[in-house]
């Protein structure tokens, strides 16, 4: 049996496809894993280059591959693919991000192996920004950006949006069946921060102390896609309504049970919106 899936949506990653797959091949691991890997009908050379890797790489076989006839739009394509994984425990790293400890995976398994009463692990994060053609790794913000490094917490704490596990660095029991999604998780517009809202369903989260992954910015990106066309101030306008949304379905999701600390957070998301909204004439 496959002990750990690692889950991949790819889209368009001709230029990133090949060091994110090669980041995932070259873990160390003392069992045995499966790389998932979901193409989102991309019209790039994507598929080439995944299909080459495959046939040529050493361990091409540990790779399961889904190519799609149509483009299912990103949040579909992330519930396909984790649909699909077979192990116990699911890795994400998508097809435009990389790893770059190769010991990652073991690691983030012995922490979940020893502590039952975690569902997922995460830990720190690099970012990698475009710099005269070329993507340059610098550090990434480690205060205000939704890190919360503290070697166990709880659901409460993204209710609190202290703690946003970034989808590069979580690993998680495969707790997923066919009833696991709600239905208003397809329509979302990214699926990272959803993702450990219902994970939290069913135990606390993990911390590892160490920079294992590298968030390639790109303009395509989830988190920057619009921005070039928006502009600063509506792009974050509109991003944070996608917020919005997130914490008014969660927050009927369970119950009502953390009101408090959602309302807390809408009202600094509008807060936010309020600040870059544009002032005109009409506004008066």
């Amino acid at each position: 049996m496959i002990l750990l899936s690692v889950c991949m949506i790819t889209y368009m990653h001709e230029d990133f496809i090949c060091q994110a797959i090669e980041s995932v091949l070259t873990q160390e691991t003392s069992y045995p894993f499966e790389l998932v890997i979901a193409n989102d009908h991309s019209t790039d050379s994507t598929d080439e280059i995944i299909k080459k890797i495959i046939n040529e790489h050493p361990k091409g076989h540990l790779i399961r591959y889904f190519n799609h006839t149509i483009n299912k739009g990103m949040m579909k394509n992330f519930i396909f693919s984790l649909e699909q994984c077979q192990g116990e425990y699911v890795a994400l790293c998508e097809g435009d991000d990389y790893w770059t400890d190769p010991l990652k995976l073991q690691k983030q398994v012995d922490l979940l192996e020893s502590n039952s009463n975690l569902v997922a692990c995460h830990h720190w994060q690099k970012n990698a920004i475009l710099k005269d053609g070329f993507f340059v790794e610098t550090e990434s913000p480690k205060k205000g950006h939704g890190y919360f490094p503290q070697p166990v917490s709880n659901v409460i704490e993204i209710f609190s949006n202290n703690l946003r596990i970034k989808t590069r660095t979580i690993m998680f029991r495969n707790v997923i069946n066919k009833d696991f999604f709600p239905t208003w998780f397809s329509n979302l517009s990214f699926g990272d921060v959803p993702l450990s809202f219902l994970l939290g369903k069913f135990g606390d989260f993990g911390f590892i102390d160490e920079e294992m992954a590298v968030y390639r910015q790109t303009e395509t990106g989830v988190s920057k896609a619009g921005l070039k066309e928006l502009g600063r101030k509506k792009f974050r306008v509109q991003h944070f309504k996608n917020w919005i949304e997130i914490w008014d379905y969660v927050n009927v999701y369970y119950n009502y049970e953390y009101h408090k600390e959602s309302v807390k957070t809408v009202s600094d998301f509008y807060k936010v919106i309020f600040l870059n909204l544009e002032i005109t004439v009409f506004s008066f």
